[in-house]
């Protein structure tokens, strides 16, 4: 028999996550996975959302889903206060969980509005490190507030002071370790795998990954030029991009091409659309690459390739820099610091380190955190 998440005790309770849709993305991932642990735990699980394509998913798990418009940037947006206060009086909804801005201050107006008595208790997440602003302080006005990482903690303290700091809990993002299985090393069937899929992938030689969207907050261009410099030193390196290649992105991706060729390594390339195989993709790289210019939250590639068994290079910031001080500091590069990249690159590649055995960012660790911190709030009486 499965054993039951822990957090909310007693009565069954009635849970609502607001969000703007449910079509893709880290927020929208944690909310199905928060969703299906409240109902394995036997309590009530309500999103609210414009919908997307994950609501079918949604369904699927036993959670209950309520379209209201509640994340479009417009006064219009404010029509949706009345029917979501409707909502969680009718349903008797014991606690709100809200997972982005303007969805937060549509609870915040709904909640508002109701008796003392019977008002929802208020959680709130900071899933990225947004610009401050007195509209993204909306986040901090939770009960209690969720940070996904050190690094969103000491970023929500430094730009919002007022903050009780007692109000935060850290919960870091998590993998379920059966998605992320270790690989051995080298990995024969993974590789065969990749070169099908493109000609560039092909050969003796290093591969290194770095997965991400069609977007120069990326850093596909400090990847390319690294693989100049590896290449330069004598590594036969190859470079895979899953996920650079989408629709809309054509002109950048021909910007990299020309980027590419102008430092002659076209032929060493591979731009290539999402797969649902990132799992193997790591599997069949040498190295995985997390250069983001814009410091992440999270940085959750991390905590993937190196479940997967494989070492991983990127930028000493944010919630990247956090994870790979914890868990692979040889890894970790200045920001923005090419010739050091490079040098590491090498390194890594000619004596990859010691890896850790397991990663302690699981799934059902951030589940049972979160059920946790929705039983510090329901299992107690307002203070």
């Amino acid at each position: 028999m499965p054993q039951r998440p822990a957090g909310i005790a007693g009565v069954r309770r009635t849970v609502v996550q607001l969000l703007p849709a449910l079509e893709s993305g880290g927020v929208e991932r944690s909310t199905l996975e928060i969703a299906q642990t409240l109902v394995a735990a036997g309590h009530r699980a309500i999103v609210v959302s414009a919908g997307g394509r994950l609501v079918p998913r949604l369904l699927a798990i036993g959670a209950e889903h309520v379209t209201l418009d509640i994340g479009r940037k417009s006064l219009l947006t404010l029509r949706h206060v009345r029917p979501l206060r409707a909502l969680l009086q009718r349903e008797r909804v014991d606690l709100v969980h809200a997972r982005s801005r303007l969805p937060a201050w549509m609870g915040l107006r709904a909640i508002a509005g109701m008796d003392a008595a019977a008002r929802p208790r208020l959680v709130t997440t900071v899933h990225g490190l947004n610009s401050p602003s007195r509209y993204s302080a909306v986040m901090t006005r939770g009960e209690r507030v969720i940070c996904v990482s050190g690094t969103v903690r000491d970023y929500v303290l430094r730009h919002y002071p007022k903050t009780d700091p007692a109000r935060l809990r850290v919960i870091p993002r998590g993998i379920d370790p059966a998605d992320f299985p270790r690989a051995p090393r080298p990995d024969a069937d993974a590789r065969a795998w990749a070169a099908a899929l493109h000609r560039a992938l092909g050969g003796e030689g290093p591969l290194l990954v770095l997965p991400g969207r069609g977007t120069r907050l990326k850093g596909h261009a400090d990847a390319l030029a690294l693989l100049a410099a590896v290449r330069g030193s004598g590594v036969d390196a190859r470079l895979w991009l899953p996920g650079a290649r989408e629709r809309g992105r054509e002109a950048y991706i021909a910007e990299l091409e020309r980027e590419a060729d102008a430092l002659g390594v076209a032929d060493a390339i591979a731009f290539t659309a999402p797969t649902d195989a990132i799992a193997r993709a790591y599997a069949a790289s040498d190295l995985v690459l997390q250069l983001s210019r814009k410091p992440e939250a999270f940085g959750r590639t991390v905590v993937e390739a190196l479940s997967v068994g494989r070492p991983v290079l990127g930028w000493a910031h944010g919630g990247v820099g956090e994870l790979l001080e914890q868990l692979q500091p040889s890894g970790a590069v200045p920001a923005f610091d090419a010739e050091a990249l490079a040098t590491t690159a090498v390194a890594l590649l000619t004596d990859p380190p010691a890896l850790p055995s397991s990663i302690p960012y699981t799934l059902q660790s951030m589940q049972d955190a979160t059920l946790a911190v929705y039983a510090e709030l329901l299992d107690r009486p307002r203070g």
